[in-house]
């Protein structure tokens, strides 16, 4: 419980304090009074004035935000450093630069654990890994390290070999697997189970892996291709939830809470990992078009840049509304999914 809580307020602050940097570092840079910086919500545990800004610590680490003047043109006492007084380009930087510092901070990440970590790639020879724990595998005797040899009397050369058999089998049907342990030849059944997400076969087992150390520009160029491939996935992801919104497995604070627990228990690097994927995932879902999220502040002031004058505050307003019950009810949903994963799974 200790390093679930330890696990998920590092994973939050690193994650909330990244986003609303970029958010305070675009409105200093682009001449706006930003009065307060704060990664939490609620009281305050620590604050200090530097200049014309408090920077605090609150007490619910689930949030943050940058207090910068002027964000409501009604009630703006920086006069020309508020907000809403810059130009419409100036307000696009400082909206879109959250989601971006949630994208450069996986790049920073995974150049981190690839340059002193070194890499980690899939082994191309037909030898287990890792057995996961309560899998078909592991009730059928399969261990680490294991060759397998055959596929229901199949020749086996390469884990390719190995994976493209068991995608022509059924969940129904018994697959018989011949393996090499210690320089003995043994055979074993199990049936394999269909993975929805993943859409294939699955036995409960993973590839062994070759280890090398990474220099510079190869760590550079793996972080960057890295972070490309998972963009790609999660939209691929987000489009699938679009498509068919009542079989999403969404997790909310606590899911993830629990999330960043486990991940902790396997070490410090699954961690950056795992603190890069909801960086990449804060990023996307903050750009989506819905008015309480940077996508929906940005296409309003996409609409002020177009019409040459802003939206009246009445349309503002009830875009808010309208954003803050569709994600009020999407934490509802999230939440409903952790308490049955947490109490009733």
């Amino acid at each position: 419980m200790i390093l679930t809580i330890i696990s998920a307020v590092f994973v939050f602050g690193l994650l909330v304090l990244v986003h609303e940097f970029g958010h305070f570092i675009t409105a200093k840079m682009t001449g706006m009074r930003v009065d307060e910086f704060a990664i939490g919500f609620g009281p305050k545990l620590i604050s200090t004035r530097k200049g014309e800004t408090i920077y605090s610590i609150r007490a619910i680490p689930l949030g943050g935000f940058n207090d910068i003047a002027g964000m409501d043109p009604t009630n703006n006492e920086a006069g020309s450093r508020g907000y809403c007084e810059k130009p419409v380009l100036s307000r696009m930087i400082v909206i879109l630069a959250g989601s971006a510092m949630n994208f450069v901070l996986p790049v920073i990440l995974f150049f981190g654990i690839f340059f002193f970590a070194g890499v980690d790639e899939p082994s191309p020879e037909p030898v287990i890994g890792n057995v996961i724990e309560g899998k078909a595998a592991e009730v059928a005797g399969l261990k680490s390290g294991d060759r397998i040899i055959s596929v229901n009397g199949n020749e086996v050369k390469t884990w390719t070999d190995f994976t493209s058999q068991l995608q022509n089998m059924d969940e129904n049907t018994n697959v018989n697997l011949s393996y090499e342990r210690d320089g003995n030849i043994s055979e074993t059944l199990l049936q394999p189970t269909y993975d929805k997400s993943s859409k294939r076969f699955l036995i409960g087992v993973q590839s062994d892996v070759i280890h090398h150390d990474a220099g510079f520009f190869e760590s550079i160029k793996l972080a960057l291709q890295r972070t490309f491939e998972i963009i790609a996935m999660m939209l691929h992801g987000l489009k699938e939830i679009f498509m068919s919104p009542s079989q999403a497995e969404l997790a909310g604070p606590i899911g993830i809470a629990q999330m960043a627990g486990k991940v902790a228990e396997t070490g410090f690097v699954p961690l950056l990992n795992f603190a890069a994927l909801l960086s990449l995932n804060l990023g996307i879902i903050n750009l989506l078009p819905v008015p309480a999220l940077d996508g929906g502040h940005f296409v309003t002031l996409a609409l002020e840049a177009v019409r040459g004058k802003p939206l009246g505050p009445k349309a503002i307003i009830y875009a808010q509304r309208v954003g803050v019950v569709l994600l009020l009810l999407l934490m509802l949903f999230a939440t409903k999914n952790d308490i049955v994963r947490v109490f009733f799974s």
